[in-house]
Order: structure tokens, then sequence, then C-alpha cells
């Protein structure tokens, strides 16, 4: 063998040697993926998603489970770290986190979103919707969208919609059958000009209060009333500082599942998609689930013999709405009749 063959032989050798390594690693990489929860907090992508109900409400239940989806679906690489009970910020403070960029992902009612932008009021007028389903479809209509621009408008991504239910009346002094039953009757509401005007036409007396201090005071005896719905009277345990429930299904309570507009838009693409997805899974399975807890939550106050229920008939109803109608002229004059005119009842 010449110098030169030998010569030729080893450089083959090395480049075997060489494409083996390449090929063992390429095969390890493949069959090892990275374990992204090994990163840290600056190498993942983590969002802080701040809300103030109960882990056992449906929002409660649904943001934990969205957590764990999101996770999962990404190896770890988003974490979605979730601060219920107002354990970070009151329902007064989160939208303001939430534009600071302190939290990323809030879910307020939509009564404290209106206070950013006011046409979302309209989710406030009483009586205007008789199911979730109608809810949704206001929410989905040309005017839904509008409305969800207009939040983007002042810095908020609106990702989805949560369902908790209607709300219905409570308070510690009478039972609550006609308008005039609520004259002088001290009302703790969210920050609402509409709720606050509802309870005006009806003779009571609002204030606005948070909702981590609703249960303090009604049980001090600082207010007497308030309005919420079955999942939300349980799990906060304000059944046991009322006497008096009305069930009227005046309002509807829901949420707005929110980001903050500069942080989504900063998002992969395809982080973006996964979220999305996680979130119309998570939605519908929400949607299910605040129906039966608060089908369970009125069962449980129907036969706990801890407070007395009074179901408002139609002809009740009537009169309250008769009450009450003077608010859809107050809201027209102020935003506009195209609000109103898609509320399903009224669509032609």
């Amino acid at each position: 063998m010449t110098v030169l063959e030998g010569l030729l032989k080893k450089i083959i050798l090395h480049l075997v040697i060489i494409c083996t390594a390449a090929f063992l690693v390429s095969c390890s990489m493949e069959n090892y993926p990275v374990d992204h929860e090994q990163l840290s907090e600056e190498e993942r992508i983590v969002i802080r998603f701040s809300h103030v109900v109960g882990e056992d409400t449906p929002k409660g239940l649904a943001s934990r489970r969205f957590a764990e989806l999101v996770e999962e679906r990404t190896d770890g690489f988003v974490e979605v770290q979730v601060f219920p009970n107002s354990f970070l910020y009151r329902d007064g403070e989160e939208l303001d986190a939430l534009l600071k960029g302190d939290v990323q992902m809030i879910a307020p009612a939509t009564s404290k979103i209106a206070s950013v932008v006011k046409e979302w009021q309209v989710m406030d007028l009483p009586f205007a919707f008789e199911s979730a389903e109608e809810v949704k479809e206001y929410i989905s209509s040309p005017v839904g969208k509008v409305l969800t621009k207009k939040l983007e408008q002042e810095g908020m991504y609106f990702l989805s919609f949560w369902d908790n239910g209607f709300k219905q009346m409570t308070n510690n002094q009478r039972p609550l059958y006609e308008p005039e039953d609520f004259k002088n009757l001290t009302f703790r509401i969210m920050e609402s000009e509409v709720l606050e005007e509802q309870f005006h036409l009806l003779g009571a007396v609002p204030h606005v209060e948070t909702f981590d201090q609703v249960f303090p005071i009604l049980e001090k005896g600082e207010l007497q009333a308030q309005e919420n719905t079955f999942s939300n009277i349980v799990n906060k345990n304000i059944h046991s500082v009322q006497d008096y429930m009305t069930v009227s299904n005046h309002g509807y309570l829901g949420y707005l599942v929110i980001m903050n507009a500069e942080f989504w838009q900063g998002l992969p693409d395809e982080i973006q998609i996964i979220l999305l997805d996680v979130l119309q899974e998570v939605t519908e399975w929400e949607a299910e689930l605040a129906e039966e807890v608060n089908q369970e939550k009125y069962e449980f106050l129907n036969t706990c013999h801890c407070i007395e229920i009074h179901q408002l008939s139609e002809k009740e109803k009537l009169l309250w709405e008769e009450a009450l109608n003077p608010l859809y002229d107050s809201y027209v004059e102020r935003f506009g009749a195209e609000y109103i005119d898609f509320i399903p009842k009224f669509k032609e």
C-alpha cells in the first residue's frame, strides 16, 4: 500500500465516523425532545392569569383546566400561572394591572370592562337575555365584533367569553316581589352606571364594592343586599348572611377572557394557535360546567332551609321590566340604538 492510499483510507474512515456520530446525535435528539419544564422562567413563556373568584367556581375550574392543557400541549414551553380569589389583585385593580403588563391575562365580568369601554354596559341591561345562547349570539354578532374591537383599541385582546349564569337578588330584610319592595334597601353592586341606575329606579341605594368584600360587608350589616349567580352565592357563603332570595334571572353574568394586546401580538404564531385552540375547547367545557354548577347550587339552596326563596312570576316580572324600561332609553341616548337593536329579543 502506498503512502497516498494509506492517507485516503484514514480520511474515509474519519468521514464514516463523523457521519455515524452525526446520525446518532440526530436520532438521539428526535427520541429525546427538549424538556421545556426544566427551562428557567426567562427561557419559557409565562402567562400570569389573575381572577377574583374561588377555585371551585366555573371560572376558577376553567382557568385551571386552561393552564393544564396549555402546559401539556406546549411540552411545558408555555406556563400559565393562575392566581384565583383576588390573590394578586382585587376586581377593581386587575384591569389596570393587565393594561400595565403586570399580569398578562384576566377574565373580568363584563361590568368591569365597562369602566374602560362604556358601551359594554349593554350587557348589564335588565332582562336583555333569556339564555346563555342568546348572550353568545349577541357577542358573535356584528355589534359584538365592534365591541370586542373597542377592547383592542384600549390595549386588550379578546380571546373568549365564559359563562357564569343569571343573577338573583338576595337581602336580609324582606322578600322581593314587586319594585316597591326594593325601597331603601342598600345593595352591593359591581361598578357600572347601568347597574347603579337600575337600583335607583327600583328605589334602592346602590354601593360599589369589590367581589372579595361582598361577604364581609353583608356579614357586618354594612349593606343589606346583593345580586349574584347561584354558584357565586354558595361559593362565597353569601346565603349564610342573607334571609331572602328572589329567583329573577334579571341579568346575565359572564366573563370576557382577555389578554394584554401587546403581549398577545408578541407571541409566536404557533403559540397563538395553540392558545386559541385550547380556549375553544375549554370554553365549551366551561359552558356545560356553569350550567351544571348553577343547577347544583340552586338545588342546594332549595333544600338547605337556610334562605327563603321566591320564584318571580311572569306577572311580577312584567312589573320589574316596566319599572326598569327607562334604562334602555338612557342607554340609547348615550351610546346609540345599534347596540340595543342586536339584542335577540329586539331583532326583526
